[in-house]
């Protein structure tokens, strides 16, 4: 099975930037789609980018925002964030997305946007 580990999640000011990553234990290009998701206390798991090929797809609240990219070479997805607002204060893990088998989750990463 397949592992993956999120990294880049920090404490950072409202309007700042962060990007996440994800590696994967083994390959990821036979996934069609990855898929960055992101839980606050209480809440279900959230799907908010997700990219298959050159397609890409975004939950409203963070088009725009949010870049979305993979690295199949690497076994990496990557979620490139911008102009963070409070409201995008979460733990973001990466899975595959749109069907497809879901793996196990990793542990997750942790962003904190405050001032």
């Amino acid at each position: 099975q397949v592992q993956l580990v999120e990294s880049g999640g920090a404490l950072v000011q409202p309007g700042g930037s962060l990007r996440l990553s994800c590696v994967a234990s083994r390959s990821i290009s036979s996934i069609r789609t990855m898929g960055w998701y992101r839980q606050t206390p209480g809440k279900e798991r959230e799907l908010v980018a997700d990219i298959s090929g050159l397609r890409t797809n975004y939950v409203d609240s963070v088009k725009d925002r949010f870049i979305i990219s993979r690295d199949n070479s690497k076994n990496t997805v990557y979620l490139h964030m911008n102009s963070l607002k409070p409201e995008d204060t979460a733990v973001y893990y990466c899975n595959s997305a749109r069907g497809a088998v879901l793996l196990d989750w990793g542990q997750g990463t942790q962003v904190t946007v405050s001032s």
